[in-house]
């Protein structure tokens, strides 16, 4: 039987080849020497420097694929995956919290805040019309990575509004301002949608008007019933996907990272 050769997959003397060769790139990209983002090197300079064939390199690649560490783009090469968040939306918490939780670099910048009577669909969610005086537009934007990556506007309606107004929304999420204020939420209904950026947000996300973005709509009700807040969020498409995970009791949905 002939020996196993250094480019064996199955060889009797350690791990397959291309399962070393993943592991070692896999280190340098938690490590940091390949970014996210990055381009690694061509397959075939990789496949030189591991001195494997071209078959047992793209095994590597693909294995580094299924961990999610790369993205592989037809004629373009293959890339670190980058760095973005899963953003729950099966969950009664803020975005930064659910961000925070899966251990990812969130900041908050606070834009503008103001007691200003609504728009008039905002009106009609919240159940507020001329009569009933203004609400509080709390404009804000998330950076993840230190890259501003969502768009949101929150208007929150009163008595609740003058409550909260003065917190610190870059260290504070709304839910948790609102819940010290002694609101109690049980539900929230939520739309998101494909769409593009507006000219309004391009500067904010430094992203061209027109770029493919995710909307999202969410009103927010409290125990009794009434709609406290509405939210709409313009979320950079090019960086998100939507995923699901099915099980026979419950459905989990979550934001994630496009794929590529």
């Amino acid at each position: 039987m002939a020996e196993p050769t250094a480019d064996s997959n199955t060889g009797r003397r350690g791990p397959a080849r291309y399962r070393v060769i993943a592991a070692e790139l896999a280190g340098k990209i938690r490590r940091g020497e390949y970014r996210p983002g990055e381009a690694l090197p061509a397959q075939r300079d990789l496949s030189a420097q591991y001195g494997v064939t071209l078959m047992t390199l793209r095994q590597a690649l693909q294995s580094l694929q299924d961990e999610g560490l790369v993205v592989q783009q037809a004629g373009r090469g293959t890339f670190v995956t980058p760095t973005h968040a899963a953003y729950r939306v099966d969950t009664l918490r803020s975005l930064a919290d659910d961000l925070r939780e899966q251990g990812h670099d969130v900041a908050t910048e606070v834009l503008s805040r103001a007691l200003r009577r609504p728009p008039s669909w905002v009106g009609q969610r919240l159940s507020v019309d001329g009569d009933d005086g203004r609400v509080l537009r709390l404009e804000r934007l998330r950076l993840l990575g230190g890259h501003p990556a969502v768009h949101q506007v929150s208007w929150v309606r009163q008595p609740y509004a003058e409550a909260v107004q003065h917190r610190d929304f870059s260290e504070v999420s709304l839910y948790a301002a609102l819940a010290d204020a002694g609101v109690s939420i049980v539900r929230a209904s939520e739309t998101i949608r494909p769409d593009t950026l507006s000219a309004s947000s391009a500067a904010w996300l430094r992203q061209p008007a027109g770029t493919a973005i995710f909307v999202s709509e969410r009103t927010t009700f409290a125990v009794d019933g009434t709609a406290l807040v509405v939210d709409r969020a313009e979320i950079l498409g090019n960086a998100m996907e939507i995923r699901t995970e099915r099980a026979a009791t419950r459905l989990s949905v979550s934001w994630g990272p496009a794929r590529g």
